[in-house]
């Protein structure tokens, strides 16, 4: 069983690298694995933060990151997820799902009508410059907070909110929000452990599939570009619908 959960978390280390959603697959597979839903949640992110590292360095290696929108990104989403978790016992959960929904059907029909920039396209002006690294810093709080408290949709939020607000291309929207997914992961992991609901023995086999997985869904999204990554959001977008549907109905 170990094993098999090893291999579901390289193939959603591939898809959370480009497109996030990996939970998509992760999740489920862990809870029929028979582990009860609070150890399946910290569980969950005591593997995932190593694909969501893997790929955070593969796309640093290909110099694809903003180092200077990262030196705010990270400590930002690093406490917007903090602040989330702890947010976690004072509201109600299943009140966001229809708003999520509606959340994620906008963002997805935003990424078709908007044509992101090019990764050749001029640097902007320093106004601009500025105005986009607000803008960036304000996603990665709010957007690592929503990670920290619900998650569904955190990576194509993130994607979409660095195109239609900061200006990137779709390759260098996928790779900022790598920083605050990973400082997300991170936060939420120290919650999860210090809570005692992490299944180290299920989590470190399956954080070396993730690990894999996370350098080769990079690379994926280095050599397919943008259509690649448009294709993986939008078909991830429409998934985390289904699924929020189904949970809301039931």
């Amino acid at each position: 069983m170990i094993g098999l959960l090893a291999v579901t978390a390289f193939f959603a280390g591939i898809v959370d690298a480009i497109a996030g959603g990996g939970g998509l697959i992760t999740l489920p597979a862990l809870l029929a694995a028979g582990l009860p839903p609070h150890v399946a949640l910290g569980t969950n992110k005591g593997q995932s933060v190593w694909g969501s590292g893997a790929a955070l360095f593969a796309f640093w290696r290909a110099r694809r990151v903003d180092a200077k929108q990262a030196t705010l990104a990270f400590p930002l989403g690093l406490i917007g997820a903090a602040i989330g978790a702890e947010l976690v016992l004072l509201v109600d959960r299943d009140a966001l799902r229809p708003i999520v929904i509606a959340m994620l059907i906008g963002a997805a029909g935003l990424l078709v009508i908007r044509k992101p920039a090019g990764d050749g396209d001029d640097t902007p002006t320093p106004e601009r410059a500025r105005r986009y690294l607000m803008f960036a810093a304000t996603l990665a709080f709010v957007i690592g907070a929503y990670d920290g408290f619900f998650g569904p949709g955190t990576g194509t939020f993130l994607i979409v909110g660095f195109v239609a607000l900061c200006g990137k291309s779709l390759m260098r929207a996928t790779a900022d929000a790598k920083v605050v997914n990973f400082a997300s992961n991170l936060a939420s992991l120290a919650a999860f452990a210090y809570a005692g609901t992490v299944a180290w023995a299920v989590a470190l086999p399956m954080a070396g599939g993730q690990l894999l997985g996370g350098l080769v869904g990079a690379r994926l999204a280095l050599q397919g570009g943008a259509r690649l990554i448009r294709i993986m959001v939008l078909v991830v977008s429409g998934a985390l619908v289904i699924k929020l549907v189904v949970d809301l109905v039931r």
